[in-house]
């Protein structure tokens, strides 16, 4: 079956429209959970804190994967929440499977590398954003495609002065949390890149 450039052009924009509006729900859903979940720690006078990382408990090591959901107060979460859907909406918008791996790779190297080398309970969505500004840039880098390139640029231009954010100048702020968050969208990126080259097959001889 051929296509003509026509049917072509509008099967892209129709793909393109699911995919922003896929990654639309699945940022917004987030972003509604972790408000209700503040609303419920804030209730509940910090009972959800618990579920941050605590440095260097072994039985500890499971909250790496709810410390990114949760904040330390709402303007807490009103410091992360933009910052949040508009790069998360962007990775999400590339590709959602790719985005949802590349947030499991953000959430574990973040979280171990707070579990390493933090003194301090932490918690709180900068270190996907973190890792959202990694990937996205990561994605310029490493997939070479205009659009990916152009958004990179932008991504930076806008959201550049935020990797101040990595360097420990505030005991209050981990750093830690951002910086290995920001390692771990550059290894995302690296790692579900397009084209991959796969190690050749080993054959035995007869």
């Amino acid at each position: 079956m051929s296509y003509t450039p026509d049917r072509q052009r509008s099967d892209g924009l129709v793909k393109a429209g699911t995919r922003a509006l896929s990654a639309a729900v699945l940022i917004g859903s987030v972003t509604v959970v972790m408000w209700i979940l503040e609303g419920i720690d804030v209730l509940d006078n910090g009972a959800l804190d618990q579920f941050g990382i605590q440095p260097h408990d072994v039985d500890d090591l499971p909250d790496i994967f709810t410390a990114p959901f949760m904040h330390a107060g709402f303007p807490h979460l009103m410091a992360n929440t933009i910052p949040f859907v508009i790069l998360g909406f962007i990775a999400a918008a590339r590709g959602i499977a790719k985005f949802l791996a590349a947030s499991l790779i953000i959430i574990v190297v973040g979280g171990l590398g707070v579990w390493f080398f933090s003194s301090a309970n932490t918690l709180g969505s900068s270190i996907l954003i973190f890792g959202f500004f990694g990937y996205l840039v990561g994605r310029g880098i490493f997939e070479r495609r205009v659009l990916d390139v152009v958004i990179a640029v932008l991504v930076v231009a806008v959201y550049g002065t935020m990797l101040v954010g990595v360097v420990p100048n505030d005991p209050t702020i981990s750093w830690q949390g951002h910086l290995f968050g920001l390692i771990g969208g550059v290894l995302g990126a690296w790692f579900l890149r397009r084209g991959r080259v796969e190690p050749p097959a080993v054959t035995r001889g007869i």
